[in-house]
């Protein structure tokens, strides 16, 4: 079987089963639990059915392990795996959209387009697994940089987060400011989104490099990622300014995404 085909039955499998977890449990943070560690998974699978040893696959397996562990970790230590640790935005959705609605939208979205994108972010390891891939150059010494530099820079927001975040549960309301604008946080409201979907722009470059061309089936990925994230990005930020009306100041002053100076 061809291992793209192996691949594919198992992210069916993956998000039957976050479907039926979420029936069952009335939970549907299934798939975030899983979100560190399929794509990881994917990238090792297609690396191993690889002809022969390659460095290129090597790194992306590596580089894909790196990312999933500190992902794990950060989800994990929010309280994430834990009973009752869903998604604020899925209760969100569930007490808006009428209860067939949001079984249709559990079904379609929450459980099988959103494993169908964690199959897709690993395609460029499926690509540059090619018998005819180009050997080793230096696009893919960059993007290995790049995205070791998207890794740490995402590794920082997240903790800048946690930080203020122990800082607020540890005062209550007695601590003065409501949401982060400092650190990272002072050049873009979501740093920790914008390096997280460029480093899968970036890991597309691997398959750029391969010899796929510039455009190639690989950058579904990223594409359908962009996207997630950025009607995701805009309802987190609904919520938030509804709960916190001067976030409407911050986001007049400071990048949605990509990092930039405060504006005044």
């Amino acid at each position: 079987m061809d291992p793209l085909h192996a691949a594919f039955f198992a992210c069916l499998g993956a998000a039957s089963l976050c479907w039926l977890l979420g029936a069952a449990t009335r939970e549907y943070s299934w798939v975030d639990r899983v979100w560190s560690i399929l794509p990881p998974a994917y990238v090792a699978w297609f690396a191993a059915q690889a002809p022969a040893c390659d460095a290129r696959l090597t790194v992306m397996t590596i580089l894909a392990a790196l990312w999933g562990a500190r992902l794990t970790f950060n989800f994990a230590r929010k309280g994430g795996y834990a009973p009752g640790g869903e998604d604020y935005r899925w209760v969100e959705l569930r007490r808006r959209l009428p209860p067939p609605l949001f079984a249709v939208f559990a079904l379609v979205f929450i459980a099988f387009i959103q494993n169908g994108l964690l199959l897709l972010l690993a395609l460029p390891a499926y690509v540059a697994a090619s018998p005819t891939a180009a050997p080793w150059g230096a696009l893919d010494t960059l993007a290995t940089l790049v995205f070791l530099m998207l890794l740490a820079g995402e590794t920082i927001a997240d903790q800048q987060q946690w930080r203020f975040h122990e800082a607020k549960r540890a005062r209550g309301s007695a601590y003065g400011p409501k949401f982060l604008t400092q650190g990272l946080f002072r050049y873009s409201r979501h740093p920790n989104f914008f390096c997280e979907v460029s480093m899968w722009w970036t890991f597309y470059a691997f398959a750029v490099a391969s010899g796929a061309g510039l455009v190639n089936v690989a950058i579904v990925g990223p594409v359908l990622l962009t996207l997630l994230f950025h009607g995701s990005t805009k309802f987190t930020e609904q919520l938030t300014r509804t709960k916190y009306p001067n976030y409407a100041d911050y986001q007049r002053t400071t990048s949605r995404l990509v990092p930039w100076f405060p504006r005044r």
